[in-house]
């Protein structure tokens, strides 16, 4: 039981010791984090944003600024406001500024520089983690997560609200620009305010971004479709149709070819037959057998006469029924052109971004996209590749061959990683077969690969599928096959729940694309940074060990 309480006396001098470095243990990291910023990593591109030499106070050292955002997104803060605070009331902040009040729009401001910065650093903070011992390269894997853009879904609008919105955008400058003129006259004087400066509201600029954004997209499908009715119409004008499901837009003509093909034919036939009646009257005698019908009478001809109607009905009622059909349209987002909907795990949408991110077995994010794809399948060979890129940057080697790996199966290509993970979204006969180190896809849920796995044979319907895909499951039902895609949770999972979970980092707050996957690369950066600390691998005796960056 305590004797009595003590003393609480604020206006005794030097309360808090006069040494900074006396205010927090030697082993806390925040020491390290400083440490590493200022000795070990380049910051030259984060200097080359900063202006000195003109007039005005001093600015604030990048190195510091860095230190700022590193701690901040570590410990659950984005906002610069809230950093600004926590500078002039957290002792580790305080610590890290040296006693400077760095305020939210200086931060903010430097924040904004990102995009031309953040791949250095990400790279920098890669090596110096490999430097240390971590990057393990046997086992890799990759996974998507959906991250929530500094957007509202509210904020959504179609094409036609965006010609509207476009088109009153423009109506209300020249009703401004025409009222300033009557007012201050026609503005030849020479103080005119110059086309690029900077005003405070850009409303119309995302909008006609996010039109421009729509257009271009619709361009690109239509583009797309165009190519593919091409190859299917050249295809079949070789005699070597495509097998499986036509474009619809090909199926009229493809049938109308039929049509054309079937005239020729018949035509020829004529031909011939006359030309053989002529020479058999020539030779006094007469030809045997009926002339061949004409063209237009002809069964064949017909029946791929009466095909083509078909076809241009059954295309006539599916445009209607995609016109006529109430469904989800194209839209973009005002606030943020670059995001785009994207489902969510168990149902709904969010307004945000589709991340793509390669882990190593030891837990650090080796390669990271930031996407605007719902979708994930088209992004395996591109991630591959930057994983194979990464892995040459961690180990300084280079692989003796490069070969494909149908279905998983070896073939003796020496690869610095072992084996490639990736779930169910990243399914695809391509994907199997793309030159690359081994690989396991999931053909199922995993419920479904356990399932299969313990009863000693692939699913029913995976003999449906095509032979590649038949047989990564069947690798997949074997012990040795199922227990190596286990490791994929546990690699590909766990950075994503530290970053949502631990990091609370769950939504973006730059705008834009560029700004954003920027955004998200350096949280990435800053999560392979704390995963040295939280492992070990990073203390002040591994630091002193190591040489600083030339």
């Amino acid at each position: 039981m305590a004797k009595r309480y003590r003393r609480v006396s604020r206006d005794q001098p030097f309360l808090f010791p006069p040494d900074m470095r006396d205010w927090l243990p030697p082993d806390h990291p925040v020491w390290l984090v400083i440490r590493v910023v200022g000795d070990h990593l380049d910051t030259s591109a984060f200097h080359a944003l900063r202006r000195t030499g003109g007039a005005g106070t001093a600015g604030y050292d990048p190195d510091m600024l860095v230190c700022v955002l590193v701690w901040a997104y570590a410990h659950q803060v984005t906002s610069s406001r809230r950093m600004e605070q926590l500078c002039g009331t957290d002792v580790a902040f305080r610590v890290i500024c040296g006693g400077q009040l760095p305020d939210h729009v200086t931060i903010a401001r430097f924040r904004a520089g990102f995009p031309g910065t953040i791949g250095e650093f990400f790279a920098q903070v890669l090596a110096l983690c490999a430097r240390l011992g971590m990057g393990k390269l046997g086992v890799v894997a990759l996974d998507g997560m959906k991250i929530a853009a500094s957007a509202s879904k509210a904020a959504n609008r179609t094409g036609e609200t965006l010609v509207k919105l476009a088109a009153e955008t423009v109506a209300r400058h020249g009703r401004d620009d025409a009222a300033e003129d009557d007012l201050f006259g026609a503005g030849t004087g020479g103080d005119e305010v110059p086309e690029d400066a900077w005003r405070p509201g850009r409303r119309d600029e995302r909008i006609a971004a996010a039109l421009a954004s729509l257009v271009a997209e619709r361009a690109a499908a239509e583009a797309e479709t165009a190519r593919k009715v091409q190859e299917h119409l050249a295809d079949a004008a070789a005699g070597t149709p495509r097998p499986g499901r036509r474009p619809r837009a090909a199926a009229a003509e493809l049938a109308a070819m039929k049509v054309q093909r079937a005239r020729a034919a018949q035509q020829a036939r004529i031909e011939d037959w006359e030309a053989r009646d002529a020479a058999a009257r020539a030779a006094g005698r007469k030809l045997r057998g009926p002339r061949p019908a004409d063209p237009g009478n002809y069964v064949r001809v017909r029946e791929a006469q009466a095909q083509l109607e078909k076809t241009q009905d059954r295309a006539a009622e599916a445009a209607k029924k995609e016109k006529d059909r109430a469904g989800p349209v194209p839209v973009r987002n005002i606030t943020d052109p670059g995001a785009r909907l994207m489902p969510v795990r168990g149902g709904g949408f969010i307004e945000g971004y589709n991340t793509q991110n390669v882990t190593s077995q030891d837990g650090l994010i080796i390669a990271t996209e930031l996407t605007d794809d719902t979708t994930d399948t088209g992004w395996f060979e591109p991630m591959l590749r930057r994983a194979e890129d990464a892995a040459v940057f961690i180990t300084g080697r280079r692989p003796a061959t490069r070969g494909p790996h149908p279905a998983g199966a070896s073939d003796g290509v020496t690869s610095l990683i072992k084996l490639f993970l990736s779930d169910a979204g990243y399914l695809s006969e391509h994907n199997l077969t793309i030159p690359g180190p081994d690989r396991l896809i999931a053909t199922g849920k995993t419920r479904d690969l356990e399932k299969a796995a313990r009863a000693g044979h692939t699913p029913d319907s995976i003999p449906r599928a095509s032979p590649l895909i038949a047989a990564m499951s069947a690798r997949l039902a074997t012990p040795d096959g199922i227990a190596a895609y286990r490791q994929r949770g546990h690699i590909a999972e766990t950075p994503h729940g530290q970053i949502k979970h631990n990091m609370r980092f769950r939504q973006l707050s730059l705008r834009g694309k560029p700004k954003a996957a920027a955004e998200w690369t350096f949280t990435c950066a800053v999560h392979n940074l704390f995963k040295a600390i939280t492992t070990g691998h990073l203390t002040t005796t591994a630091l002193d060990n190591l040489a600083s960056p030339a």
